[in-house]
């Protein structure tokens, strides 16, 4: 379903439903005809080989990241964070259930009325709490929060796909809001993953990081305030840095929202850094690994490759996910390097400021520079003033 048609099923029978319709019906319609001339025409001339190599595949990078990379050391580093990762998920997994394999932890989650909560009123009343609590436990603590970002909007959406974030608009009239999905309401509702996923869209995720980009008339224009999502390395690094920060924080005291975090986000975006490159560079996998050694990656591979280690989602999430890779290269990598960076830039500031850095003061910087590549944010970042 296209975005249209996305907001046309959010806004039932509202005053904007015909408008909806009828932008859906035309987006629908352009991306019918767009198929049929990429598989009746364009196909006959485009190349068998899927991978674009490491030239082509830099300027992806640069487009999605704004960072130069060296692709071998990153593809290497993926796997390190993967495997750092999967140790993660063992140990919290062997606190919840000691002895127990992990896909087995994860299941019993799902069924465990501990963490369910049956119905979507109530359903969407707990993620609210959840979003309240944030906001009131780092304002003034770790973040100085606008007061008309002290709101986030949560609400229930019946279409498929992951849970998503709306940003305020320009003039506030609309608040930011997270939609979550919800397909069968009378199912219940699991919540361990949910935390890390509000953290990332919420606060102090994505409604604060574009929330104080909207807001920010005193030194971005107009173009810099509504355009944060096309830096998608500082958009999503941003929300996967919430996630890390929260759990640094102690907001994931209990260890089936730990895992949900790790399981549910990290260990994802880790593999895509290993398949993206993998991929587009035909490398070859490393000894040690334990999948394929020596063998370089096809597509075949990287389904085999996330159903094994990252098996979640609806049906054809892998299928969606090969394809995405290849169809949009370098743009996977952005939500774990830029985490990288946002880390890795505080660290340094931590180091020259000794005793006198200030998180709150870090935090509050970093957004006020509003979006930008991950090389202009590193070196804004760790600048003396």
């Amino acid at each position: 379903m296209v975005f249209a048609a996305v907001l046309a099923a959010r806004h039932g029978d509202g005053a904007l439903r015909g408008a909806l319709d009828g932008a859906a019906a035309a987006a629908n319609e352009a991306l019918t005809g767009l198929a049929a001339y990429l598989s009746q025409e364009l196909a006959a001339d485009a190349p068998e080989l899927d991978a674009l190599g490491a030239d082509r595949y830099q300027l992806g990078v640069r487009e999605f990241l704004g960072i130069r990379l060296d692709l071998e050391e990153t593809y290497a580093w993926g796997w390190d964070e993967l495997a750092r990762v999967r140790r993660e998920m063992s140990d919290a997994a062997a606190q919840i259930a000691p002895g127990e394999p992990v896909p087995a932890v994860l299941a019993a989650l799902d069924r465990d009325p501990r963490y369910q909560v049956a119905g979507t009123a109530a359903f969407r009343d707990w993620i609210q709490e959840l979003a309240d609590s944030a906001i009131a436990g780092l304002d003034g603590t770790h973040f100085a929060i606008p007061a008309p970002l002290r709101r986030i909007d949560c609400r229930i959406t019946s279409t498929d796909g992951p849970a998503s974030y709306l940003a305020p608009s320009e003039d506030l009239s609309r608040p930011g809001t997270v939609w979550w999905p919800v397909t069968d309401p009378d199912a219940p509702i699991p919540t361990w993953t949910v935390p890390s996923t509000m953290f990332h869209e919420g606060v102090p995720g994505h409604h604060l990081q574009l929330g104080v980009t909207t807001l920010n008339t005193a030194t971005l224009n107009r173009f810099q305030r509504l355009s944060s999502e096309l830096h998608l390395g500082h958009c999503e690094g941003w929300g996967l840095y919430a996630e890390r920060l929260m759990d640094e924080l102690g907001y994931f005291a209990d260890p089936a929202h730990r895992l949900g975090m790790l399981a549910g986000g990290q260990q994802l975006r880790a593999a895509r850094v290993v398949l993206d490159i993998g991929l587009h560079l035909r490398l070859p996998i490393p000894a040690g690994t334990g999948f394929h050694e020596g063998e370089r990656w096809t597509p075949l591979l990287g389904r085999e490759f996330l159903s094994r280690h990252c098996g979640v989602g609806p049906p054809g999430f892998v299928e969606f996910e090969i394809d995405r890779y290849l169809g949009r290269p370098g743009q996977a990598l952005a939500y774990k390097l830029g985490e990288k960076v946002w880390l890795e830039a505080r660290d340094t500031a931590r180091r020259r400021d000794g005793a006198g850095f200030d998180l709150k003061q870090f935090h509050q910087r970093a957004l006020d520079l509003g979006p930008m590549g991950l090389d202009l944010l590193r070196a804004e970042l760790t600048r003396k003033d």
